[in-house]
């Protein structure tokens, strides 16, 4: 079993946990009775130009721990006033050290969308992602169907949300595709192995068509990364230890994004 089958594993064990605490029907009561998002994330990433969303992440499965002390509200309000377009938030409490209340903090206290990042295998995370308000939710074809990604980008239409669907490699892109997603965002980092390969964004960015929107993530560590995934005609980036192991975080996307 690989650590993303385990992560799926554990995704669905929490979900199952959760919904004893707040029954499915009615989390999504709670979250249809929220005012719609109006695709906040999708709107931030079509603006001229490449975009950045920034991730606060205390740990990863490949890197373990990355940032002991982890004043994660800080670290948001300080991407928002670096320019970053949206902001991403590792919930998963296993082998990201995530939580929920990061997110439900993060979203209250910036302007900028955020991206629920966790793995998402069950309707109920997309209704419970709604409540602690964020603005997207990520989508991994590696552990969904077609089908399933179809559904839940259905779900996320009637919340307004967005979807960002997780690709690897061209089947997956293809699956993406199939399945309605106008956001796709291609990992560099194999999460079977950990591999990372940049060239994985420049790669399969011509199978993604006009009108969809393309994010690269993961890999992203320095200014040359960044100019050469805008040459390649990426929409977005995701960078996420890059900055969190960065002292001063506003300097580094600064650096990033060629301002300095």
């Amino acid at each position: 079993m690989t650590i993303l089958d385990q992560l799926a594993k554990y995704a669905a064990e929490r979900v199952e946990q959760a919904k004893k605490q707040i029954p499915a029907e009615e989390m999504k009561r709670q979250a249809l009775a929220l005012p719609e998002e109006n695709f906040r994330f999708e709107k931030a990433l079509k603006k001229p130009g490449l975009s950045f969303i920034c991730e606060c992440k205390k740990a990863s499965p490949s890197k373990g721990l990355i940032a002991p002390q982890f004043p994660y509200l800080d670290i948001a309000r300080e991407y928002e006033a670096a320019g970053a377009d949206c902001i991403s938030v590792l919930t998963e409490p296993g082998w990201f050290l995530g939580n929920d209340r990061y997110l439900r903090e993060i979203a209250s206290a910036v302007r900028i969308p955020c991206l629920r990042k966790d793995f998402t295998v069950d309707e109920y995370m997309i209704y419970e992602a709604k409540v602690l308000g964020a603005s997207a939710v990520l989508l991994i074809c590696a552990i969904l169907s077609v089908e399933q990604i179809k559904e839940y980008i259905g779900i996320c239409d009637t919340l307004g949300i967005s979807a960002l669907v997780e690709a690897h490699d061209e089947r997956e892109i293809d699956s993406a595709l199939s399945a309605g997603a106008r956001l796709i965002g291609v990992n560099n980092r194999n999460l079977k192995d950990f591999t990372v390969d940049t060239d994985n964004s420049r790669r399969l960015r011509s199978r993604i068509p006009d009108g969809v929107l393309f994010v690269s993530e993961s890999g992203v560590e320095n200014a040359d990364d960044v100019r050469s995934l805008r040459a390649a005609g990426v929409d977005a980036v995701l960078i996420g230890e890059t900055l969190m192991r960065a002292q001063d975080k506003r300097k580094k996307l600064c650096e990033l994004r060629g301002k300095l």
